[in-house]
């Protein structure tokens, strides 16, 4: 059947515009070829000769021989961002977050891609369960890069068991096509208490390290558990001696790869120093921070930021204030640090840093991303939060003034009667906020 794609918007003074395309019209192919998705169409119009077929609402074709720059855009936007459905996940994995989320939330929560595309967009991670060897070669042919991978374990037989997935015992098959044709990689393991840490966890980051230099990192994250798992794989929390031993075996691996092929490779979220009680490394040993979004290396680079953007500043007794800082638990006891060093020039700057609980799914979750409006809500109602509140921009659904649960930021001022101020994630951004 042929695929077409319904244009949704064409740019001003673009060639589709000058050709009289318009919205509301449908692409059909280009150079003769159906265009599955939008790296088709990207491959196929990078070109300076190109043909392309448009049809009218009424059925009409109108064929098009166009002339340009090699990598000029046409001009044209489309009904759905990858000209195609995004690729749902076919794993049941015993450690699945969206599995351990309450009902009643909205849809789009509970969807669990396995994109390869999203990994290439926008840094998803991926199993790779549900690519077959034709589409790992179109990965090579548009130079998908860098992939996002979710390994877990190199161990086949015990993949399949925890993605619940017969097929994903076949990782490093895949891998090494991708190894061979020299496409960049990042990996991940997110670690389950007693099933692939230990001796598992050795071996599969020893086994991981032939992909270097196409795998150019490999971060390990513990899993998160919230309150909501009842009749889901029996999974226990990993303790503070737990997480020593963890670091243990990452920073003799990371030792190993230094001193083999120059650098750390492998990398601890930053939960597991956290719980360890244990400093974090030092900002050279995070690679250039290639993991920031599995929480890798955030605390450090924060720090960092902050204290350059600091140290420039000069001291001024005469700036009056009190700010409420709101902030996951993982996170608050380094804002506390940092506004410890701030008021050290902003002595009449009062802060204070208020750790939110995380009720709505369970206390185990730490992170500020997870955090609810209806937490933020309840936990400082009856507080004095001074002349505003700030809250991590990560609390938000990205784009939108909207909380996990469907709070909104306006309905979160109205119930506290406070200014709200969102804050991006750098130092810089944080010093910003609090001087106004």
């Amino acid at each position: 059947m042929e695929k077409k794609h319904k244009i949704t918007k064409v740019l001003s003074d673009s060639i589709a515009w000058e050709l009289g395309i318009q919205a509301g019209d449908f692409l059909v192919s280009v150079n003769g070829e159906t265009v599955e998705d939008i790296f088709d169409y990207q491959f196929l119009v990078n070109d300076e000769e190109i043909i392309i077929l448009i049809e009218k609402p009424d059925g009409e074709e109108w064929e098009f021989e166009i002339e340009k720059e090699y990598d000029e855009e046409l001009g044209l936007e489309f009904e759905e961002g990858l000209m195609d459905e995004y690729k749902s996940c076919r794993n049941k994995c015993i450690f699945c977050f969206i599995d351990q989320m309450p009902k009643g939330m909205r849809d789009t929560l509970y969807f669990k891609d396995d994109d390869s595309r999203l990994s290439f967009l926008q840094g998803n991670y991926i199993t790779l369960t549900n690519m077959k060897q034709s589409d790992i070669k179109r990965m090579i042919r548009y130079r998908m890069e860098p992939i996002n991978i979710s390994v877990h374990t190199t161990d086949g037989a015990l993949r399949c068991r925890m993605l619940n997935n017969r097929f994903a015992g076949d990782l490093l098959e895949k891998m090494n096509l991708l190894k061979e044709a020299e496409i960049t990689m990042n990996g991940q393991i997110v670690l389950c208490k007693g099933i692939n840490d230990g001796v598992v966890l050795e071996n599969s980051i020893r086994e991981l390290t032939a992909y270097l230099p196409c795998l150019q990192s490999l971060s390990v994250v513990p899993v998160g558990l919230t309150k909501f798992r009842d009749g889901l794989y029996p999974l226990e929390p990993f303790e503070k001696e737990d997480a020593k031993e963890v670091l243990a075996v990452i920073h003799k691996w990371q030792q190993y790869c230094m001193e083999t092929y120059g650098t750390h490779f492998v990398h601890a979220s930053d939960e597991w120093y956290l719980l360890a009680d244990i400093e974090l490394p030092k900002e050279e040993q995070y690679d250039g921070y290639l993991q920031l979004e599995n929480g890798v290396g955030m605390e450090r680079l924060l720090e960092n930021e902050f204290l350059e953007a600091f140290l420039k500043l000069e001291p001024d007794s005469g700036r009056k204030k009190q700010i409420t800082i709101a902030t996951g638990t993982l996170a608050a006891p380094l804002l506390k640090k940092l506004c410890g060093w701030f008021r050290q020039k902003f002595p009449n700057i009062f802060i204070s840093v208020i750790p939110i609980r995380n009720d709505f799914f369970g206390e185990r979750i730490t992170v500020s991303g997870l955090l609810t409006g209806g937490d933020i809500i309840c936990q400082l109602t009856g507080k004095n939060l001074g002349d505003k509140l700030l809250l991590p921009c990560n609390l938000l659904r990205s784009g939108e003034e909207v909380f996990l649960d469907d709070v909104t930021l306006a309905e979160v001022k109205n119930a506290l009667q406070v200014k709200v101020d969102i804050v991006k994630s750098s130092g810089q951004d944080l010093i910003k906020a609090l001087l106004d």
